[in-house]
């Protein structure tokens, strides 16, 4: 019997910290404020999630998930004063590593955006009446969560009748990431949900998501989603 395929994140996806700076923004907490149970909860069960779907991750996300576990047990002690000075916030352990963290993700942004020497010195060719060009501005960037957020949905929407069994479908990662490889080369972009609109099997849906994670990872397409309608799309490179 084969063993079950496995996606390793390594340091082409996110990391831990940016799972955490995800849950705030689901939330919609204050950074100063956080609900740390609960974003401890929120945060452990998507490392149980991806071990279901034998996602590896780096060993930085159980580090991150001690901490939290550990301010979380913090929080529920009562809180004394010494004097006329209360004790430090526990949730300040990762208030300000947090901060910097997205203090770093925004300059890295702002470079990122500023031209390279030579890159923009070529006109861009006229497009021709009556075709329009896709606009890229409608388009943001898809971060693993998001993605695994929209997959969620698609999982909670199957019915529970198909026992997952990675090493009993027919079909692999491989050779789903070749099948998806032949749909963007004709069609140039595929909505996320049309990918599981197919009469697959569970096994079949996590090994289309296994495929995606694997071509995003190894830079064989690119994952948007449009600003304003919401929908994700894969766009090939």
């Amino acid at each position: 019997m084969s063993e079950p395929y496995k996606i390793k994140l390594e340091n082409v996806f996110e990391g831990p910290m940016d799972l955490l700076v995800h849950l705030i923004k689901k939330n919609e907490v204050d950074i100063y404020d956080i609900p740390i149970a609960l974003i401890t909860d929120q945060y452990l069960a998507y490392i149980d999630w991806m071990k279901s779907m034998n996602i590896d991750f780096a060993g930085e996300f159980i580090v991150l998930a001690a901490t939290l576990a550990q301010i979380k047990s913090k929080m529920l002690l009562p809180r004394h004063e010494r004097g006329d000075e209360e004790e430090e916030d526990p949730r300040l352990e990762i208030t300000r590593p947090l901060l910097e963290y997205i203090q770093m993700q925004s300059v890295a942004e702002q470079l990122g955006e500023r031209p390279l020497l030579e890159e923009h010195t070529f006109p861009r060719r006229p497009v021709e009446k009556g075709l329009s060009a896709p606009s890229e501005q409608a388009y943001i960037k898809v971060g693993l969560f998001e993605l695994i957020d929209a997959f969620q949905g698609i999982l909670k929407n199957l019915s529970g009748e198909h026992r997952v069994d990675m090493t009993a479908e027919k079909i692999t990662v491989r050779e789903r990431m070749t099948e998806i490889t032949e749909i963007l080369e004709m069609k140039g972009s595929v909505a996320f949900n049309e990918l599981f609109t197919e009469a697959l099997t569970k096994t079949a849906v996590i090994i289309t998501f296994l495929a995606i994670l694997e071509m995003a990872k190894l830079c064989l397409i690119r994952i948007a989603q449009h600003a304003q309608r919401g929908t994700i799309r894969l766009f090939y490179i």
